[in-house]
């Protein structure tokens, strides 16, 4: 798990984080190629699934928020990674088979074989804690916890945003409105999100749940997006 760092070396690592966007992703051995693409092919693939994955999310907002009950499970996890990484990996909407690693983090996490039983407890705490916790907290949860089983080979930060964000809207009883939602305002400036995961880990590393600073980075987010609400309708910038 991510232990606290200081120091030079602590500094070091802070400066280069920011230098590139405090940008990390996943490094995982066994998924069996997919034929090669070019760059340009990836990024259009990508825009898609981006757009595929945000409908999706939003699809089931609606849906939960109609039936007018919720329970998270596994598989729709599940099914918001294959949106995001279909038509680049060979395993999209499925658990990953080998270790993992994530670069620029020290965050070691489970291996493949207790993946499956850490995403079910995480579905159960939401679930059980449904009624007697926060959206926020119930959201800050899920944005730490699925990234730090990392159950993918890919798309793991994609689909914990949404996922996260399916969770606040569908507690919350409403779709939120806004312009740029909470995933797009973290995945255009990712530092602090970065920084509040590895608060959670060190803080899990000691024996403490603590989400403490991924709630302070939601709420930070949330307000932004309805003060967005304000300025469209005002035509002035909110400072």
């Amino acid at each position: 798990m991510t232990e606290p760092t200081g120091g030079d070396e602590g500094n070091e690592r802070a400066t280069t984080l920011a230098d590139a966007n405090d940008e990390r992703s996943s490094v995982e051995g066994k998924v069996p190629d997919l034929p090669e693409l070019t760059e340009d092919e990836v990024a259009r693939i990508e825009a898609r699934n981006g757009l595929l994955q945000t409908t999706a999310m939003l699809d089931a907002i609606e849906a939960s928020l109609e039936a007018g009950r919720f329970r998270l499970r596994p598989s729709t996890m599940m099914s918001l990674q294959r949106y995001a990484v279909q038509g680049l990996k060979s395993d999209a909407g499925g658990y990953r088979k080998g270790t993992i690693g994530i670069s620029n983090s020290s965050h070691e996490p489970p291996p493949p074989e207790d993946v499956a039983a850490h995403v079910d407890d995480l579905c159960d705490y939401v679930n059980d804690n449904w009624e007697s916790c926060t959206p926020i907290h119930l959201a800050a949860y899920v944005m730490w916890r699925l990234n730090w089983i990392h159950p993918f080979s890919d798309g793991n930060g994609r689909t914990s945003r949404a996922v996260s964000y399916l969770v606040l809207c569908v507690r919350l009883g409403f779709l939120l409105p806004g312009q740029e939602t909470i995933p797009e305002r973290i995945a255009a400036n990712k530092f602090d999100y970065y920084h509040a995961l590895d608060e959670a880990d060190a803080r899990w590393s000691e024996g403490r749940l603590d989400v403490s600073k991924m709630e302070a980075l939601l709420e930070g987010h949330l307000a932004k997006q309805l003060v967005s609400i304000h300025e469209l309708a005002s035509g002035k910038s909110v400072e």
